[in-house]
């Protein structure tokens, strides 16, 4: 007499919180795999080099400032920006009517791109990029920086404020990919105020 093995199939039961947290936990990576693969697709905008052509720069009064003149730069910000979908430093604060010359280092094995705006405009630019990834745009206030590359930007902070720098890069600023600036309002001169000393 011979013993015969039934063989089971493993049932999936939603209602085991366990068996459901591993699930939940397998989604994600799987999430995160998927957006690593997106950004990877999102090279056809990335790996090209967006090299800054030459001539006069743009010069158009934003909400976030206006591009500055390297020499009227009195300091410099060094920005790393990596795969880890991070920039360091992430907070920057600045002083209104300071012009900054970011220096922007990519560390990482894909394209990054550093772009400075409010929020809004940040969110309404990157909904185009996930919409059109092969979409070409070249700003005063935006650097894109292949792997292992350096990128620069000067711009002149003329209004107090806080505002963003993000890599809008097709899934890069939906994975946390962005930076917050704070500009502190110069303070008032001769503002007709009469002062006791």
């Amino acid at each position: 007499m011979q013993a015969t093995t039934e063989r089971r199939e493993p049932t999936l039961n939603l209602s085991n919180p366990q068996q459901e947290g591993n699930l939940m936990k397998q989604f994600k990576q799987f999430l995160a795999a998927a957006l690593v693969a997106i950004s990877a697709s999102a090279m056809a905008h990335g790996d090209e080099d967006h090299a800054k052509k030459a001539g006069p720069v743009k010069k158009e009064q934003k909400d976030w400032g206006i591009a500055g003149d390297a020499k009227s730069a009195k300091r410099t910000i060094e920005i790393g920006m990596g795969d880890n979908m991070r920039f360091t430093p992430e907070r920057i604060e600045v002083r209104q009517g300071e012009t900054v010359k970011f220096v922007v280092r990519n560390a990482g094995k894909t394209m990054h791109e550093f772009v400075i705006g409010t929020k809004a405009e940040n969110d309404k630019h990157a909904e185009l990029m996930v919409k059109f990834p092969n979409m070409e745009h070249d700003e005063p206030y935006m650097a894109h920086v292949g792997p292992g590359k350096t990128g620069e930007i000067v711009w002149t902070f003329n209004r107090p404020g806080d505002f963003d720098f993000a890599c809008l890069i097709a899934g890069h600023y939906q994975a946390g990919m962005v930076g917050k600036i704070t500009v502190a309002a110069s303070s008032a001169k001769g503002d007709g105020h009469a002062h006791k000393h």
